[in-house]
Protein backbone atom coordinates (compact mmCIF):
# COMPACT_ATOMS: atom_id res chain seq x y z
CA UNK A 1 0.00 0.00 0.00
CA UNK A 2 2.86 2.77 -0.70
CA UNK A 3 6.34 3.40 0.20
CA UNK A 4 7.29 0.50 -1.47
CA UNK A 5 9.43 2.31 -3.60
CA UNK A 6 6.51 1.88 -6.29
CA UNK A 7 4.64 4.75 -5.67
CA UNK A 8 5.50 8.22 -4.05
CA UNK A 9 2.38 9.51 -2.22
CA UNK A 10 1.67 13.25 -2.30
CA UNK A 11 0.12 15.73 0.18
CA UNK A 12 -3.25 15.14 -0.81
CA UNK A 13 -3.15 12.01 -0.46
CA UNK A 14 -2.25 11.70 3.22
CA UNK A 15 -3.76 14.72 4.17
CA UNK A 16 -7.67 15.58 3.63
CA UNK A 17 -7.93 18.79 3.04
CA UNK A 18 -11.70 20.54 2.85
CA UNK A 19 -14.05 20.51 0.19
CA UNK A 20 -14.19 23.63 -2.34
CA UNK A 21 -18.07 25.17 -1.92
CA UNK A 22 -20.00 24.14 -4.98
CA UNK A 23 -20.56 27.02 -7.45
CA UNK A 24 -23.79 27.79 -9.28
CA UNK A 25 -23.27 27.83 -12.71
CA UNK A 26 -23.78 31.73 -13.89
CA UNK A 27 -24.68 30.69 -17.27
CA UNK A 28 -27.98 28.70 -15.43
CA UNK A 29 -28.42 31.43 -13.32
CA UNK A 30 -28.34 34.25 -16.05
CA UNK A 31 -31.02 32.05 -18.23
CA UNK A 32 -33.24 31.31 -15.33
CA UNK A 33 -33.76 35.00 -14.98
CA UNK A 34 -34.24 36.21 -18.65
CA UNK A 35 -36.07 32.81 -19.51
CA UNK A 36 -37.98 31.81 -16.86
CA UNK A 37 -40.53 33.45 -14.38
CA UNK A 38 -39.27 34.61 -11.48
CA UNK A 39 -42.25 33.48 -9.14
CA UNK A 40 -43.76 30.15 -11.06
CA UNK A 41 -40.08 28.79 -12.49
CA UNK A 42 -42.37 28.61 -15.69
CA UNK A 43 -41.12 29.57 -19.03
CA UNK A 44 -42.01 33.36 -19.59
CA UNK A 45 -45.22 33.84 -22.35
CA UNK A 46 -47.57 36.62 -22.96
CA UNK A 47 -49.02 38.73 -20.85
CA UNK A 48 -45.80 38.87 -18.80
CA UNK A 49 -45.14 41.86 -16.21
CA UNK A 50 -42.58 43.57 -13.97
CA UNK A 51 -42.44 45.11 -10.87
CA UNK A 52 -40.28 47.99 -9.50
CA UNK A 53 -37.10 45.87 -8.89
CA UNK A 54 -37.15 44.41 -12.56
CA UNK A 55 -38.19 41.11 -11.70
CA UNK A 56 -40.23 39.28 -14.71
CA UNK A 57 -43.01 37.88 -14.10
CA UNK A 58 -45.76 35.57 -15.62
CA UNK A 59 -49.25 37.51 -14.85
CA UNK A 60 -50.91 34.44 -14.52
CA UNK A 61 -48.56 33.69 -11.48
CA UNK A 62 -48.86 37.29 -10.33
CA UNK A 63 -52.78 36.70 -10.18
CA UNK A 64 -52.59 33.18 -8.23
CA UNK A 65 -50.15 34.57 -5.89
CA UNK A 66 -52.23 37.42 -5.09
CA UNK A 67 -55.33 35.39 -4.45
CA UNK A 68 -53.65 32.68 -2.13
CA UNK A 69 -49.91 34.02 -0.88
CA UNK A 70 -49.34 30.09 -0.01
CA UNK A 71 -50.11 29.12 -3.60
CA UNK A 72 -45.86 29.24 -3.81
CA UNK A 73 -44.12 28.60 -1.17
CA UNK A 74 -41.21 31.23 -1.33
CA UNK A 75 -43.34 33.33 -2.86
CA UNK A 76 -42.99 36.33 0.10
CA UNK A 77 -39.08 35.99 -0.15
CA UNK A 78 -39.46 36.27 -3.76
CA UNK A 79 -42.54 39.31 -4.75
CA UNK A 80 -43.66 40.05 -1.21
CA UNK A 81 -43.55 43.67 -2.21
CA UNK A 82 -46.35 42.97 -4.80
CA UNK A 83 -49.24 44.16 -2.51
CA UNK A 84 -51.85 44.28 -6.18
CA UNK A 85 -51.60 44.41 -10.01
CA UNK A 86 -50.84 48.14 -9.80
CA UNK A 87 -47.43 47.15 -8.20
CA UNK A 88 -46.51 45.90 -11.69
CA UNK A 89 -46.15 46.84 -15.08
CA UNK A 90 -47.50 44.93 -18.12
CA UNK A 91 -44.22 44.73 -20.48
CA UNK A 92 -44.40 45.39 -24.03
CA UNK A 93 -42.26 43.21 -25.66
CA UNK A 94 -41.30 42.27 -29.11
CA UNK A 95 -41.03 38.36 -30.30
CA UNK A 96 -38.47 37.33 -31.78
CA UNK A 97 -38.94 36.96 -35.68
CA UNK A 98 -35.49 34.76 -36.28
CA UNK A 99 -38.18 32.11 -34.45
CA UNK A 100 -41.06 30.54 -35.60
CA UNK A 101 -44.05 29.91 -33.59
CA UNK A 102 -43.76 26.90 -33.17
CA UNK A 103 -40.18 27.12 -32.09
CA UNK A 104 -41.46 29.85 -29.08
CA UNK A 105 -43.49 27.14 -27.81
CA UNK A 106 -40.45 24.59 -27.47
CA UNK A 107 -37.70 25.13 -24.80
CA UNK A 108 -34.36 26.85 -27.08
CA UNK A 109 -31.27 28.53 -26.28
CA UNK A 110 -32.77 31.52 -28.44
CA UNK A 111 -34.78 34.13 -26.56
CA UNK A 112 -37.95 34.55 -27.64
CA UNK A 113 -38.15 38.53 -27.17
CA UNK A 114 -35.94 40.89 -28.77
CA UNK A 115 -35.21 44.74 -28.55
CA UNK A 116 -37.44 46.72 -31.37
CA UNK A 117 -34.63 49.16 -32.11
CA UNK A 118 -31.31 47.23 -32.93
CA UNK A 119 -33.11 43.48 -32.89
CA UNK A 120 -30.67 42.10 -29.74
CA UNK A 121 -32.22 39.15 -28.24
CA UNK A 122 -33.48 39.90 -24.66
CA UNK A 123 -31.18 36.36 -23.15
CA UNK A 124 -29.25 38.66 -20.59
CA UNK A 125 -25.94 39.08 -22.57
CA UNK A 126 -27.35 43.07 -23.30
CA UNK A 127 -28.47 44.76 -20.22
CA UNK A 128 -32.50 45.81 -20.97
CA UNK A 129 -34.82 48.59 -19.43
CA UNK A 130 -38.22 49.06 -19.66
CA UNK A 131 -40.71 52.22 -19.29
CA UNK A 132 -43.02 52.31 -16.14
CA UNK A 133 -45.24 54.76 -18.10
CA UNK A 134 -46.00 52.60 -20.78
CA UNK A 135 -44.46 49.26 -20.31
CA UNK A 136 -42.29 49.23 -23.83
CA UNK A 137 -38.94 47.31 -23.51
CA UNK A 138 -35.98 47.79 -25.02
CA UNK A 139 -32.18 47.20 -25.00
CA UNK A 140 -29.86 49.99 -23.12
CA UNK A 141 -27.85 51.23 -25.35
CA UNK A 142 -30.75 51.10 -28.10
CA UNK A 143 -32.90 53.14 -25.89
CA UNK A 144 -29.98 55.43 -25.36
CA UNK A 145 -28.85 55.93 -28.83
CA UNK A 146 -32.34 56.41 -30.19
CA UNK A 147 -33.06 58.81 -27.14
CA UNK A 148 -29.55 60.77 -27.58
CA UNK A 149 -30.18 61.26 -31.53
CA UNK A 150 -33.19 62.71 -30.35
CA UNK A 151 -32.66 65.20 -28.46
CA UNK A 152 -29.72 66.39 -30.31
CA UNK A 153 -31.38 66.72 -32.63
CA UNK A 154 -34.50 69.68 -31.71
CA UNK A 155 -33.61 72.94 -32.53
CA UNK A 156 -32.01 75.33 -30.38
CA UNK A 157 -34.99 77.71 -31.11
CA UNK A 158 -37.39 75.32 -29.42
CA UNK A 159 -34.81 74.85 -26.40
CA UNK A 160 -34.99 78.78 -26.26
CA UNK A 161 -38.87 78.62 -26.15
CA UNK A 162 -39.00 76.24 -23.56
CA UNK A 163 -36.32 78.77 -21.40
CA UNK A 164 -38.74 81.58 -21.83
CA UNK A 165 -41.68 79.46 -20.83
CA UNK A 166 -40.89 79.00 -17.39
CA UNK A 167 -40.76 75.79 -14.74
CA UNK A 168 -43.85 73.75 -16.39
CA UNK A 169 -41.66 74.30 -20.09
CA UNK A 170 -38.89 73.02 -18.78
CA UNK A 171 -40.23 70.18 -16.60
CA UNK A 172 -42.03 69.12 -20.44
CA UNK A 173 -38.61 69.87 -22.17
CA UNK A 174 -37.04 67.08 -19.52
CA UNK A 175 -39.41 64.34 -20.93
CA UNK A 176 -38.44 62.23 -23.87
CA UNK A 177 -40.49 60.58 -26.38
CA UNK A 178 -40.69 56.63 -26.24
CA UNK A 179 -39.58 55.40 -29.91
CA UNK A 180 -42.35 52.89 -30.08
CA UNK A 181 -45.39 54.29 -29.17
CA UNK A 182 -44.81 57.96 -28.45
CA UNK A 183 -45.53 57.98 -24.61
CA UNK A 184 -43.74 60.68 -23.03
CA UNK A 185 -41.68 60.03 -19.98
CA UNK A 186 -38.67 60.79 -18.17
CA UNK A 187 -35.29 59.43 -18.31
CA UNK A 188 -34.38 59.93 -14.79
CA UNK A 189 -37.56 58.44 -13.14
CA UNK A 190 -39.26 56.47 -15.71
CA UNK A 191 -36.71 54.23 -16.90
CA UNK A 192 -36.36 50.85 -15.00
CA UNK A 193 -33.83 48.34 -15.32
CA UNK A 194 -34.88 44.59 -15.97
CA UNK A 195 -33.31 41.80 -13.84
CA UNK A 196 -30.49 44.31 -12.48
CA UNK A 197 -27.37 43.57 -10.30
CA UNK A 198 -27.52 42.86 -6.78
CA UNK A 199 -26.81 46.64 -6.03
CA UNK A 200 -28.74 47.94 -8.47
CA UNK A 201 -31.63 46.39 -6.96
CA UNK A 202 -30.91 47.57 -4.15
CA UNK A 203 -31.00 51.35 -5.25
CA UNK A 204 -34.68 50.28 -6.61
CA UNK A 205 -35.58 48.77 -3.49
CA UNK A 206 -34.90 52.28 -1.42
CA UNK A 207 -36.50 54.06 -4.44
CA UNK A 208 -39.61 51.58 -4.38
CA UNK A 209 -39.69 52.44 -0.82
CA UNK A 210 -39.12 56.47 -0.76
CA UNK A 211 -42.13 56.28 -2.96
CA UNK A 212 -44.49 54.59 -1.14
CA UNK A 213 -43.89 56.57 2.01
CA UNK A 214 -44.60 59.73 -0.07
CA UNK A 215 -47.75 58.12 -0.84
CA UNK A 216 -49.11 56.81 2.69
CA UNK A 217 -48.23 60.71 3.62
CA UNK A 218 -50.57 62.13 0.96
CA UNK A 219 -53.53 59.49 1.89
CA UNK A 220 -52.88 60.53 5.21
CA UNK A 221 -53.54 64.20 4.58
CA UNK A 222 -56.61 63.77 2.53
CA UNK A 223 -58.04 61.73 5.46
CA UNK A 224 -57.22 64.92 7.91
CA UNK A 225 -58.52 67.32 5.76
CA UNK A 226 -61.53 65.20 4.94
CA UNK A 227 -63.21 66.60 8.43
CA UNK A 228 -62.80 69.79 7.88
CA UNK A 229 -64.76 69.80 4.63
CA UNK A 230 -67.46 68.21 6.25
CA UNK A 231 -67.73 70.30 9.24
CA UNK A 232 -67.47 73.20 6.61
CA UNK A 233 -70.99 72.44 4.74
CA UNK A 234 -73.39 72.91 7.69
CA UNK A 235 -71.33 76.44 7.83
CA UNK A 236 -72.47 77.64 4.94
CA UNK A 237 -76.05 76.46 4.65
CA UNK A 238 -76.64 78.15 8.59
CA UNK A 239 -75.49 81.60 6.37
CA UNK A 240 -78.28 81.48 3.68
CA UNK A 241 -80.86 84.35 4.85
CA UNK A 242 -84.15 83.31 5.78
CA UNK A 243 -87.28 84.31 4.00
CA UNK A 244 -89.24 87.78 5.20
CA UNK A 245 -91.96 86.83 7.88
CA UNK A 246 -94.79 89.00 6.06
CA UNK A 247 -93.70 87.26 2.74
CA UNK A 248 -94.57 83.83 4.47
CA UNK A 249 -97.89 85.34 6.25
CA UNK A 250 -99.04 86.74 2.46
CA UNK A 251 -98.24 83.28 1.09
CA UNK A 252 -100.46 81.81 4.09
CA UNK A 253 -103.21 83.78 3.61
CA UNK A 254 -103.20 83.22 -0.64
CA UNK A 255 -103.34 80.04 -0.26
CA UNK A 256 -106.20 79.24 2.33
CA UNK A 257 -108.33 81.26 -0.13
CA UNK A 258 -107.34 78.83 -2.86
CA UNK A 259 -108.41 76.17 -0.82
CA UNK A 260 -111.73 77.76 0.54
CA UNK A 261 -112.55 79.26 -3.46
CA UNK A 262 -111.78 74.73 -4.61
CA UNK A 263 -114.16 73.38 -1.37
CA UNK A 264 -116.81 75.86 -2.54
CA UNK A 265 -116.93 74.79 -6.53
CA UNK A 266 -117.04 71.03 -5.17
CA UNK A 267 -119.76 68.85 -5.59
CA UNK A 268 -121.84 67.19 -2.28
CA UNK A 269 -120.42 63.59 -3.74
CA UNK A 270 -116.91 64.44 -3.69
CA UNK A 271 -117.23 66.75 -0.01
CA UNK A 272 -118.01 63.31 1.26
CA UNK A 273 -114.98 61.62 0.57
CA UNK A 274 -113.15 64.59 2.25
CA UNK A 275 -115.30 64.19 5.61
CA UNK A 276 -118.59 66.49 6.40
CA UNK A 277 -116.80 68.20 9.66
CA UNK A 278 -119.05 65.92 12.13
CA UNK A 279 -117.08 63.50 14.55
CA UNK A 280 -116.23 60.07 13.40
CA UNK A 281 -118.46 57.38 14.86
CA UNK A 282 -116.83 55.20 17.59
CA UNK A 283 -116.64 51.79 16.15
CA UNK A 284 -117.24 48.68 18.39
CA UNK A 285 -115.64 45.34 17.95
CA UNK A 286 -118.76 44.37 15.91
CA UNK A 287 -117.90 47.15 13.60
CA UNK A 288 -114.36 47.24 13.29
CA UNK A 289 -112.84 46.99 10.15
CA UNK A 290 -116.18 45.71 8.50
CA UNK A 291 -118.50 47.89 5.63
CA UNK A 292 -121.93 48.25 7.06
CA UNK A 293 -125.27 50.35 6.62
CA UNK A 294 -126.00 49.76 10.28
CA UNK A 295 -123.05 51.11 11.42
Amino acid sequence: MGNDGGSIPDRRDLVRTKAKAEQADKANQTRARWFFCALSKRPLQDPVVSCALGKLYNKDSILEYLIDKSAYGDGENICGHIRSLKDVKTLKLTPNPSLSSSALSEPTSRSPFVCPLNLKEMNGVQPFVYISTCGCVFSQAGLKTVVSASSMSSSPKEKDSHTELGEVATSDSELEICPQCATKFSRKNDVLMLNPQPEEEERMREKMELQRSKETKKTKKRKNASPVDDTEAPTKKKALPAMHPSMTAASRAALAMEEAKRKATMSEAVKSLYGDGKPAKKETFMTRGTFTRYA
